[in-house]
């Protein structure tokens, strides 16, 4: 059972947490490319780490991420006039670009050197793979941005779902290393069927296994964790497991099982200590990747259907996320309509907002999935000092889908581990070794840490 202080120390982000702080030294996704689609277009709201940003495309095609509120009086640059390369505040006309620079100041004296003595708020981005990235970090410490996980090369087809979910980050990515919740939560997406691995079609997952006890083999790694789920197959049950691999790779990011036509990852970033920007990405070839509006009907994240403009569920608490009773008689899984995202949502509710909140009641001694659960939630210390060491998921490791497995395999000897045998030689090598500013910056946070 977590105690409170270390329930936040896991938790929050918001201001000096420890947590944040870690996250602030990693590349976070800050919104999808596509809503800032248009040059010189509307500019948006952004929130991440507790931190209200306001994201815009330049006249140029540039995307800077500011301060939302002016450095003048303060008012919301979200309503500002988005022109000539720059973001232009209604109160007094003052003009910043994307780099924070104050270009004009409408309301001072020509001949005032004001322009010179002031520089607003404005964070590194980069844009890959269908997202605005940030660093939040000190500037010193800024680790060079390579391509992430889902882009293992640019010609990868990449689908994004975006749902803006109203729990603490923490609770929705003990979901996703979760794997025993899938046989029972997910049931109706992922049925049972008679194949030698994971399959998909347009409309289900078709896995090889009733069994809704998993047994798991946990192995920590240098940038997070994996670990295998066993299960029971319907066929060759006495000499053969069903093997599903996972990755956790910190301090956000899940890569769960491909099947046979495209991989999944999943990533959590934190809004804020009680709102979370949840993405379910899949990637791979052009012929078999869902495109983006296919892959969001398939979870029930389209928007204007499941999700508003700004990515925030229809599905609540109030209307019981569309709950179909009558569907349920019939056998579908028990909480509402759509697919991963969406049936999650009502289990992350009991939870949210407060992320101090499951310091009662929760077992994970007697959870089959209980060896994921606890590596990430007890104890925190410890884990946070896995998500430190390792580096950002947007440059650090060649992990690839040939690192996971969703097989038909036969039963290693009592005892034996299946972790090792699953993973790649050189997998875990890092795309660059290790600087004097990267370990000073570790020791930084671990003293942090420990304090």
């Amino acid at each position: 059972m977590l105690t409170q202080q270390e329930n936040e120390l896991l938790c929050l982000v918001e201001g000096d947490a420890p947590m944040g702080q870690i996250m602030r030294r990693h590349w976070l996704p800050a919104c999808l490319s596509e809503e800032v689609a248009e040059p010189d277009g509307d500019p948006i709201r952004v929130r991440l780490l507790g931190e209200d940003l306001v994201a815009f495309r330049d006249t140029d095609g540039r995307v800077g991420v500011l301060d939302e509120m002016c450095p003048h009086r303060r008012a919301s640059l979200v309503l500002g006039r988005n022109e000539e390369c720059g973001l232009r505040c209604l109160y007094h006309g003052w003009k910043m670009d994307v780099e924070g620079n104050v270009l004009e100041m409408a309301s001072e004296p020509a001949e005032s050197k004001m322009v010179e003595k002031v520089k607003h708020k404005a964070y590194p981005t980069h844009e890959e793979a269908g997202f605005v990235w940030v660093y939040m970090g000190p500037a010193d410490e800024q680790p060079e941005f390579t391509a992430p996980v889902f882009q293992p090369t640019p010609e990868t087809k990449v689908s994004i779902s975006k749902v803006i979910v109203d729990c603490n980050w923490a609770q929705i990515l003990e979901g996703a290393i979760d794997s025993a919740h899938s046989s029972s939560l997910h049931s109706t997406d992922m049925v049972p069927a008679r194949i030698g691995g994971a399959e998909a079609n347009d409309k289900l997952w078709l896995r090889p296994s009733t069994d809704k006890a998993p047994r798991l083999q946990l192995q920590k790694t240098r940038f997070g964790f994996r670990y295998a789920a066993l299960r029971r197959p319907i066929t060759d049950a006495k000499t053969h497991d069903y093997v599903r691999t996972m990755l956790f790779i910190a301090p956000y990011t899940v890569q769960i099982p491909p099947n046979n036509l495209y991989d999944i990852a999943i990533l959590h970033v934190p809004i804020d200590d009680t709102h979370t920007a949840f993405h379910f990405i899949t990637w791979g070839d052009e012929a078999t990747t869902p495109d983006t509006e296919s892959w969001r009907k398939f979870l029930g994240t389209q928007i204007g259907i499941d999700l508003d403009a700004r990515f925030r569920k229809f599905r609540s608490r109030e209307n019981n996320y569309w709950q179909d009773r009558r569907i349920m008689q019939l056998g579908t899984a028990t909480p509402g309509s759509g697919a991963s995202p969406t049936r999650t949502s009502p289990c992350g509710r009991p939870w949210a907002p407060s992320p101090t909140a499951p310091t009662t009641g929760w077992a994970p001694a007697t959870w089959p999935s209980s060896s994921s659960a606890a590596r990430w939630f007890r104890p925190p210390r410890p884990c946070s000092r896995v998500v430190r060491r390792s580096a950002p998921a947007s440059r650090a490791f060649h992990i690839t889908s040939s690192n996971l497995s969703r097989a038909l395999c036969p039963r290693r000897p009592t005892g034996g581990s299946w972790v090792p045998l699953l993973r790649k030689p050189n997998s875990t090598k890092p795309s660059r070794t290790s600087s004097p500013s990267d370990r000073s910056a570790s020791d930084r946070l671990n003293k942090t840490i420990n304090e």
